[in-house]
């Protein structure tokens, strides 16, 4: 796997930067042509991946690991082992996941009860706005309208850190998540230029002939999902989720992206 040489530093970085940790869902749905993945194409110019299409996900907000959020679904110890973090922190990276998806897409993986899920999300487009500016937290949002976060909405998938060459460097956690029934993801946010659901055959495809731009875990996810072909399958798939930095390799006007 390549990617054009500008989108890192031509000099190495002297110490690898810190790493911020932060969350990406892959939201899926079963379409007329099979699993489709919902995919947003970040807006040029941005400091991190501008221009390249990824699944909605951000950075983790101190504020998501507030105990107060109503929780229904595996607890934040279980998530805890699975990504191999301290329960708080945990805790923390699923509601991020909630958080960063009903931001981003519009999808909200919350209900009034712990059997329910919202099917309109329409109502909450003021608060929706309000997280985006950080006005409010998500628990603040949650209990305000008396809604539950759905953890069990969520299946843990892989770990990714950005390779240490590059400037801004994130600990990422991926989960899978299927679209609930009677929502829409509508890609109405700021940082992405246009949004769409596409078979993960598809997307890999338009990047392969330049259509698109995908990093690393992104086109390796679209892959993965891909083959299992259906949210069924995706959702009930057991992983064993450990961290993979790829390592990059300048060569000449590209980077040679090596997996581990």
């Amino acid at each position: 796997m390549t990617l054009p040489g500008n989108l890192v530093p031509a000099k190495p970085v002297s110490e690898p930067a810190e790493p911020r940790d932060a969350v990406t869902v892959v939201l899926l749905r079963d379409g007329v042509r099979g699993l489709e993945a919902f995919l947003l194409r970040r807006v040029k110019g941005m400091a991190f991946a501008g221009g390249m299409t990824v699944f909605p996900g951000g950075g983790v907000d101190r504020r998501d690991a507030d105990t107060s959020v109503a929780w229904t679904g595996p607890e934040p110890r279980w998530w805890g082992e699975v990504f191999g973090v301290d329960a708080s922190t945990a805790r923390a990276f699923v509601c991020a996941a909630v958080r960063e998806t009903f931001e981003e897409s519009g999808v909200l993986l919350a209900g009034p009860d712990a059997t329910s899920v919202v099917a309109d999300t329409s109502a909450y487009s003021k608060a929706r706005r309000q997280l985006v500016d950080r006005e409010i937290s998500l628990a603040q949002f949650l209990t305000s309208e008396g809604l539950v976060l759905r953890a069990d909405l969520l299946r843990p998938w892989a770990n990714w850190m950005t390779p240490r060459e590059e400037p801004r460097r994130y600990d990422t956690r991926f989960f899978v998540a299927a679209l609930p029934s009677g929502q829409k993801a509508d890609g109405e946010t700021t940082e992405a230029s246009d949004a769409s659901w596409q078979t993960p055959e598809d997307a890999v495809q338009d990047a392969q002939e330049g259509r698109r731009m995908l990093m690393p875990p992104t086109w390796r996810t679209l892959e993965e999902v891909g083959a299992l072909g259906s949210v069924e399958k995706v959702m009930a798939e057991e992983r064993s989720v450990e961290k993979i930095i790829p390592k990059l390799i300048r060569d000449g006007d590209v980077i040679r992206v090596v997996l581990p």
